[in-house]
């Protein structure tokens, strides 16, 4: 059919999140038939030098020309526009979004704009040190005018360890540390708290984290893919 969309995913940014991705995109949109869904490419590039690595000076590996570069493999696939599987790439947003002439959907301010949509005043920031670092989703949240709060430097090196030695590791994650941290966000007021990096999707997929307290970048991000190809989410 001609009105059909082709999404281009960025992805490999870990593998398991993409993964994840997908299925959420192929379960969330109410289709009847294998037509009915949505065509996409997808681009697992797991070999893609760590973000939060060079972000914070720890590796000198730039993953701008590798994502560049896939980004414009993606286009010329016939990509109608694209999605990056990794709040932390989306430090190197713009550079991407100029790299081609499709759109890019930017699960930064997909995730604020769905916080604000939902009434949510004061949000807890979950996500990695590279992430933090350079405000993307605090600068996000001022532009939206929602009050937030990030972790003190051992809170945040919890959840490092979370993402990093337990779920891109493959084991299950440390719930007790997560806990704590959630705790610490609600004793400081805050009424919902961003899942600002795809591993904590998982996580909270593996977990049944309540839905109306946890918002999750990965699955806003497949929502807005669905609306953006005129298909209807259907809620799980």
């Amino acid at each position: 059919m001609e009105n059909n969309k082709t999404v281009g995913v960025m992805g490999g940014l870990g593998p398991m999140a993409t993964v994840y991705f997908y299925d959420m995109v192929v379960r969330m949109t109410d289709a009847k038939t294998d037509q009915e869904h949505i065509d996409m490419v997808v681009v697992n590039r797991a070999t893609t030098p760590d973000r939060t690595d060079y972000i914070i000076g720890k590796s000198c590996e730039n993953p701008i020309h590798i994502l560049k570069k896939d980004a414009k493999r993606l286009e010329a696939f016939g990509s109608d526009f694209l999605v990056i599987t990794c709040n932390t790439a989306h430090y190197f947003y713009n550079e991407i979004k100029e790299s081609v002439n499709i759109p890019v959907l930017n699960i930064i301010e997909e995730t604020v704009k769905f916080a604000k949509e939902n009434n949510h005043k004061k949000l807890g920031i979950l996500a990695t040190t590279g992430n933090i670092s350079t405000n993307l989703y605090q600068d996000m949240c001022k532009k939206y005018d929602i009050d937030y709060v990030v972790l003190d430097e051992k809170m945040q090196a919890d959840i490092m360890s979370i993402i990093y030695d337990d779920i891109k590791s493959g084991k299950p994650a440390n719930m007790n540390k997560f806990n704590n941290i959630v705790n610490y966000l609600k004793e400081n007021g805050c009424d919902g708290t961003i899942l600002g990096c795809t591993e904590l999707s998982i996580l909270k997929n593996d977990n049944n984290l309540d839905e109306d307290f946890y918002i999750d970048s990965l699955g806003i991000l497949a929502m807005r893919t669905i609306e953006k190809c005129n298909k209807k989410v259907k809620r799980l």
